[in-house]
């Protein structure tokens, strides 16, 4: 079974440490959540598993490889990353944008053959991208912009996604939409879906497991359950907050408890 596992990494930018003896594990038809505070080196970890950082101890495994030793082409096989503010080229049609998900299965100066242009569509009927294929990214609406991405990284028939905080500023349907799509693909295509979330309400309806990062460690891990309580909040987010059973489905829901003397 492909899975990904970290052992003990350190990461950091230059002689500055940020994260310190990271361990987890990630199977197929996972959802993991990692969460904490800003600054708590929650994208930083995504760069780590992506290769654009080394780790300065420690080593990251994909399907029991080490990929220090996988090539760039075939990691980026393996891996896609759905930014937090994902650089869209303007001018370029969504289907366009999504084709741009082959680059690493086509070779030097090859063009995308029919199996290329069958996966593409695969991935824009995946994420109802594919009713405005033909319209330019300058034209789409946040939420549009955001499937578009998803697509594109489908498009590279990954085993992992990466997605750094794909919520960020969007509104409300767009948020649920975009992590109800993340949650489909994760469960109908066995993948294995890493996600960077601030908002902990979110991060507990649609993660398997969370794992709380606080100064650049791992403070706890587990399911939603285990790992969102007012006490790790407190302590990790310096928060007052209540949590306390969805009334729907049980998982942890959290409420802000407002000073009322300000």
């Amino acid at each position: 079974m492909f899975n990904l596992r970290l052992d003990n990494i350190s990461l950091g930018y230059g002689k500055r440490t940020m994260l310190h003896n990271i361990s987890l594990e990630a199977k197929p038809g996972e959802m993991l959540g990692i969460i904490g505070p800003n600054g708590s080196g929650k994208s930083t970890l995504i760069k780590g598993i992506t290769r654009l950082l080394q780790p300065t101890s420690g080593r990251i495994f994909l399907d029991g490889k080490d990929i220090a030793s996988i090539k760039r082409q075939e990691l980026a096989q393996l891996v896609a990353v759905v930014p937090q503010n994902p650089a869209l080229p303007e001018l370029f049609t969504a289907l366009e944008v999504v084709l741009m998900g082959r680059t690493p299965h086509l070779g030097l100066l090859r063009y995308e053959g029919k199996r290329d242009l069958a996966t593409v569509q695969k991935a824009m009927e995946a994420t109802q991208t594919l009713a405005f294929a033909e319209r330019r990214v300058g034209e789409l609406s946040g939420g549009e912009r955001q499937r578009l991405t998803i697509a594109r990284a489908l498009a590279q028939e990954p085993k992992i996604m990466l997605m750094d905080e794909p919520t960020a500023n969007l509104d409300i349907n767009y948020q649920i939409e975009t992590l109800n799509l993340a949650r489909q693909l994760c469960r109908e295509q066995e993948l294995i879906v890493v996600v960077t979330l601030h908002d902990l309400n979110l991060a507990s309806q649609y993660c398997n497991r969370l794992v709380m990062l606080s100064d650049g460690r791992v403070y706890c891990q587990g399911i939603p359950k285990a790992v969102l309580n007012t006490q790790t909040i407190k302590e990790v987010y310096g928060a007052k907050v209540y949590v306390y059973p969805h009334p729907i489905n049980g998982l942890p829901a959290t409420l802000i408890v407002a000073d009322k003397d300000r």
